[in-house]
């Protein structure tokens, strides 16, 4: 479809096809870094912006049966968005945005809190969250529906899983055994287009295994059998197998960015926050079932993790390199790969791509930097626009956040928008939602006071960049 929507980040046009895709690959990535190269020309030695900050909740809508004692997904977002959205245009309580799935909604405090030296704003947190929650519940009065903030629906996959009920298909956009593509949001093309062109780019649908939670009654050994022979070769025994995007980017958290004052202490703070990550995320962890099976780990992480991967058997080191350039050692949802401000405790070789690193570097980018932007650029574009193929260098981003956008990290530097005056950034993203506001405001309040603390006392926390990536895997064990 040729849908054209203004949001930021979801301003497109007609999807192209992985094979378009592939095509404009280098294109697109070239001038992603030129675009950042432009940004960091004109904005890196800006100063004194104050510390904003804001919080991002996704939230889950559910259905509920009374009288079967049934609970189900309800597949609403798209107008329920539309109505949300046009009370948005109406005060500043909140902002409203879709979200990967049909019963997700994601909302923003109407206008980020501004820092001003006292902890007055803090006080307003938990009660914004409280008020977006009553603007979705008062427009489904009078239903039996309700609003969960819940990471991982216990159900999803489990058959008749959404309201109203729909099959999965095989000939879909992610060729799922369980997820239909009726639950992806269908009001924007981007996340139908990601679906089905990480699955064509990898050259077979994802595969995410679980290991099972064992009490008295569980078969031993566990296992599941498929018709699909694809899924069968997947499926591990013992472990609850899933095999669509929908099963991670289906899953919700909350997320805190900060605005700093400069790009140093932008970068700073990133490194700083990078061994916090696996901390806030053990503590925060909230999703212990998928498929209606409760499993040995208790964290989204893995799942999220391998729904996006769409990295090649070349790029996995299953095959030997002929048409790819790179073996990548994770998927591109994972884990920070090296510190910004001093590379002490970068132990860990960062695949890079040369090209677009010698340019960064031949233009003024300091080493670390240079990397770190030549590290999220090995990265293909998986979802690209027709009518966003050829932009402007100096004023548009778009080809940049295409990039950055889907290297879904624990943390994300992020440069200003053109043509704006928002400053340098960092967005922390490993916690998961909690049931309650006063535990998603609670999570969002100590992160960013967390970042007061650190520059406030000069606190350090460096570690080995290697010790830091296991210790945020040895998390989902605890």
């Amino acid at each position: 479809p040729d849908v054209r929507i203004e949001m930021g980040l979801l301003t497109v046009g007609t999807p192209l096809s992985w094979k378009e895709t592939k095509k404009h690959a280098h294109h697109v990535k070239k001038t992603g870094v030129q675009q950042f190269l432009s940004i960091y020309q004109r904005v890196k030695e800006r100063r004194k912006d104050a510390l904003k900050w804001g919080d991002e909740l996704e939230c889950t809508l559910v259905h509920f049966d009374h009288e079967k004692k049934q609970a189900r997904l309800l597949l609403d977002s798209p107008r329920m968005l539309e109505k949300l959205q046009d009370k948005s245009k109406e005060d500043e309580t909140s902002l409203w945005v879709p979200e990967y799935a049909a019963y997700m909604l994601e909302s923003t405090p109407g206008k980020p809190w501004v820092f001003v030296g006292d902890l007055s704003e803090f006080n307003s947190v938990e009660a914004n969250m409280k008020l977006r929650r009553q603007e979705v519940l008062k427009l489904l009065e009078g239903t039996t529906a309700s609003l969960l903030t819940v990471t991982a629906f216990p159900r999803i996959g489990c058959p008749q899983f959404t309201e109203p009920i729909c099959q999965p298909s095989p000939d879909g956009f992610s060729h799922s055994l369980f997820f239909p593509d009726e639950a992806i949001y269908p009001g924007h093309p981007r996340y139908r287009t990601l679906t089905r062109n990480i699955r064509q780019r990898r050259g077979a649908k994802v595969a995410m295994n679980l290991p099972i939670f064992r009490d008295v009654n569980t078969p031993n050994p566990f296992i599941e059998t498929w018709d699909d022979p694809d899924s069968q070769a997947a499926a591990l025994p013992d472990h609850v197998y899933m095999d669509s995007m929908g099963f991670g980017m289906g899953c919700c958290c909350v997320q805190m960015t900060f605005q700093a004052c400069s790009i140093e202490e932008a970068r700073f703070l990133y490194d700083q926050l990078i061994p916090i990550c696996p901390l806030m995320m053990c503590i925060s962890a909230a999703s212990p079932a998928f498929r209606g099976y409760l499993t040995d780990t208790d964290c989204r992480w893995p799942v999220i993790s391998g729904s996006v991967d769409g990295r090649t058997k070349q790029e996995r080191g299953l095959e030997p390199l002929t048409t790819e350039k790179f073996v990548i050692p994770k998927s591109r949802y994972g884990t920070v790969d090296s510190y910004l401000c001093t590379d002490k405790y970068n132990d860990v070789d960062v695949v890079r791509d040369e090209e677009f690193f010698e340019l960064l570097q031949a233009a003024g980018v300091d080493k670390l930097l240079a990397e770190h932007v030549a590290h999220l650029f090995i990265r293909d574009p998986v979802s690209l626009f027709q009518e966003k193929l050829d932009q402007n260098i100096e004023t548009d981003s778009d080809h940049f956040e295409n990039i950055q956008s889907t290297n879904w990290q624990s943390l994300r530097f992020k440069p200003p928008p053109p043509q704006s005056d928002i400053g340098w950034r960092v967005e922390f993203r490993v916690c998961e939602i909690q049931v309650t506001d006063f535990e998603n405001a609670a999570f969002a309040c100590f992160v960013v006071l967390l970042t007061r603390a650190i520059l406030s006392f000069g606190l350090n926390f460096y570690m080995p960049i290697s010790k830091a990536r296991h210790t945020l895997f040895y998390s989902l064990l605890l």
